[in-house]
Protein backbone atom coordinates (compact mmCIF):
# COMPACT_ATOMS: atom_id res chain seq x y z
CA UNK A 1 0.00 0.00 0.00
CA UNK A 2 2.49 2.06 -0.58
CA UNK A 3 0.61 4.47 -3.18
CA UNK A 4 -2.60 4.59 -0.88
CA UNK A 5 -4.62 8.14 -1.26
CA UNK A 6 -6.74 9.65 0.66
CA UNK A 7 -8.78 12.09 0.21
CA UNK A 8 -12.16 13.32 2.30
CA UNK A 9 -15.24 15.99 1.65
CA UNK A 10 -17.83 17.59 3.62
CA UNK A 11 -21.30 19.24 3.48
CA UNK A 12 -23.43 20.13 5.88
CA UNK A 13 -22.79 17.60 8.19
CA UNK A 14 -21.88 14.96 6.19
CA UNK A 15 -18.43 13.62 5.39
CA UNK A 16 -17.11 11.47 2.86
CA UNK A 17 -14.04 9.85 3.13
CA UNK A 18 -12.54 7.47 0.22
CA UNK A 19 -9.13 5.95 0.27
CA UNK A 20 -7.74 4.22 -2.96
CA UNK A 21 -4.70 1.83 -4.13
CA UNK A 22 -4.44 1.43 -7.67
CA UNK A 23 -2.46 -0.89 -10.26
CA UNK A 24 -2.80 -0.56 -14.18
CA UNK A 25 -0.15 -1.54 -15.76
CA UNK A 26 -0.53 -5.23 -16.30
CA UNK A 27 -4.13 -5.81 -15.86
CA UNK A 28 -6.54 -3.30 -17.08
CA UNK A 29 -9.23 -4.31 -18.62
CA UNK A 30 -12.63 -3.60 -20.63
CA UNK A 31 -15.47 -5.17 -18.63
CA UNK A 32 -17.60 -6.79 -21.73
CA UNK A 33 -14.63 -6.78 -24.12
CA UNK A 34 -12.07 -8.86 -22.79
CA UNK A 35 -11.54 -12.39 -22.16
CA UNK A 36 -11.42 -13.65 -18.35
CA UNK A 37 -8.21 -14.43 -16.79
CA UNK A 38 -8.84 -16.58 -14.26
CA UNK A 39 -10.74 -20.03 -14.06
CA UNK A 40 -12.27 -21.70 -10.63
CA UNK A 41 -12.48 -25.35 -10.39
CA UNK A 42 -13.21 -26.89 -7.18
CA UNK A 43 -12.78 -23.55 -5.18
CA UNK A 44 -9.47 -22.33 -6.62
CA UNK A 45 -8.51 -20.41 -9.40
CA UNK A 46 -6.05 -20.25 -11.47
CA UNK A 47 -4.82 -17.18 -13.46
CA UNK A 48 -2.16 -15.74 -15.80
CA UNK A 49 0.22 -14.50 -14.22
CA UNK A 50 -1.11 -10.36 -14.08
CA UNK A 51 -0.38 -8.12 -11.31
CA UNK A 52 -2.72 -4.74 -10.51
CA UNK A 53 -5.72 -3.85 -9.05
CA UNK A 54 -7.99 -1.05 -7.72
CA UNK A 55 -9.18 -1.09 -4.66
CA UNK A 56 -11.54 1.47 -2.64
CA UNK A 57 -12.56 2.14 0.66
CA UNK A 58 -15.44 4.60 1.50
CA UNK A 59 -16.42 5.61 4.98
CA UNK A 60 -19.40 7.98 5.86
CA UNK A 61 -21.08 9.29 9.11
CA UNK A 62 -24.13 8.67 6.99
CA UNK A 63 -26.17 5.94 7.98
CA UNK A 64 -26.86 4.00 4.26
CA UNK A 65 -29.69 2.17 4.03
CA UNK A 66 -29.20 -1.48 2.08
CA UNK A 67 -30.35 0.28 -0.56
CA UNK A 68 -28.14 3.44 -0.47
CA UNK A 69 -24.99 1.13 -0.10
CA UNK A 70 -26.22 -0.66 -3.04
CA UNK A 71 -26.60 2.49 -5.15
CA UNK A 72 -23.20 3.78 -3.50
CA UNK A 73 -20.84 0.97 -5.05
CA UNK A 74 -22.64 1.92 -8.54
CA UNK A 75 -21.57 5.77 -8.20
CA UNK A 76 -18.18 4.28 -6.98
CA UNK A 77 -17.66 2.05 -9.93
CA UNK A 78 -18.99 5.28 -12.60
CA UNK A 79 -16.60 7.39 -10.58
CA UNK A 80 -13.48 5.09 -11.10
CA UNK A 81 -14.31 4.45 -14.41
CA UNK A 82 -14.54 8.25 -14.92
CA UNK A 83 -10.97 8.61 -13.96
CA UNK A 84 -9.62 5.75 -15.88
CA UNK A 85 -11.06 7.63 -19.00
CA UNK A 86 -9.89 11.36 -18.26
CA UNK A 87 -6.27 9.43 -17.78
CA UNK A 88 -7.11 7.42 -21.03
CA UNK A 89 -6.12 3.84 -19.67
CA UNK A 90 -6.36 1.63 -21.87
CA UNK A 91 -6.94 -2.05 -21.75
CA UNK A 92 -3.79 -3.97 -21.12
CA UNK A 93 -5.38 -6.94 -23.22
CA UNK A 94 -7.01 -4.85 -26.19
CA UNK A 95 -5.27 -1.53 -26.56
CA UNK A 96 -7.65 0.27 -28.36
CA UNK A 97 -10.19 -0.25 -25.99
CA UNK A 98 -10.22 2.27 -23.12
CA UNK A 99 -10.31 0.19 -19.75
CA UNK A 100 -13.25 0.30 -16.96
CA UNK A 101 -11.00 -0.99 -14.63
CA UNK A 102 -8.57 -4.42 -13.73
CA UNK A 103 -10.20 -7.85 -13.25
CA UNK A 104 -9.64 -7.95 -9.82
CA UNK A 105 -11.00 -4.38 -8.40
CA UNK A 106 -12.87 -4.41 -5.17
CA UNK A 107 -15.04 -1.85 -3.42
CA UNK A 108 -15.68 -1.58 0.40
CA UNK A 109 -18.46 0.89 2.17
CA UNK A 110 -18.46 1.82 5.86
CA UNK A 111 -21.53 3.26 7.05
CA UNK A 112 -21.74 5.56 10.09
CA UNK A 113 -24.26 6.41 12.88
CA UNK A 114 -25.26 10.04 11.44
CA UNK A 115 -28.25 11.29 9.27
CA UNK A 116 -29.89 8.46 7.44
CA UNK A 117 -29.37 8.47 3.76
CA UNK A 118 -31.75 6.05 1.19
CA UNK A 119 -30.21 7.43 -1.78
CA UNK A 120 -26.62 7.61 -2.74
CA UNK A 121 -27.06 8.30 -6.96
CA UNK A 122 -25.09 11.35 -8.67
CA UNK A 123 -27.91 13.54 -8.00
CA UNK A 124 -27.89 13.62 -4.09
CA UNK A 125 -25.39 15.68 -2.29
CA UNK A 126 -23.82 12.79 -0.56
CA UNK A 127 -23.56 10.82 -4.05
CA UNK A 128 -21.75 13.50 -5.00
CA UNK A 129 -19.38 13.82 -2.25
CA UNK A 130 -18.39 9.78 -2.99
CA UNK A 131 -18.01 10.56 -6.77
CA UNK A 132 -15.51 13.41 -6.35
CA UNK A 133 -13.89 11.34 -3.35
CA UNK A 134 -13.22 8.04 -5.46
CA UNK A 135 -12.45 9.73 -8.48
CA UNK A 136 -9.79 11.84 -6.96
CA UNK A 137 -8.27 9.01 -5.18
CA UNK A 138 -8.18 6.58 -7.91
CA UNK A 139 -6.99 8.93 -10.33
CA UNK A 140 -3.89 9.95 -8.22
CA UNK A 141 -3.79 6.55 -7.30
CA UNK A 142 -3.14 5.21 -10.54
CA UNK A 143 -0.68 8.43 -11.37
CA UNK A 144 1.34 7.21 -7.93
CA UNK A 145 1.53 3.48 -9.61
CA UNK A 146 2.07 4.28 -12.65
CA UNK A 147 5.04 6.83 -12.41
CA UNK A 148 7.99 5.71 -14.69
CA UNK A 149 5.71 4.08 -17.22
CA UNK A 150 2.72 4.41 -19.01
CA UNK A 151 -0.15 3.00 -17.87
Amino acid sequence: MDNVVVKTMEYSGLWVTSFATAGVKTNAMRAGLDEAQCVEEAGKFTCRDREGTINITLLTNAKLTAGAMARALITITEAKVAALQDLDVRSSYNPKAQATGTGTDNAVIISGWGPLITYTGGHSKIGELMAKTVYEAVKEAIIRGSEGSDF
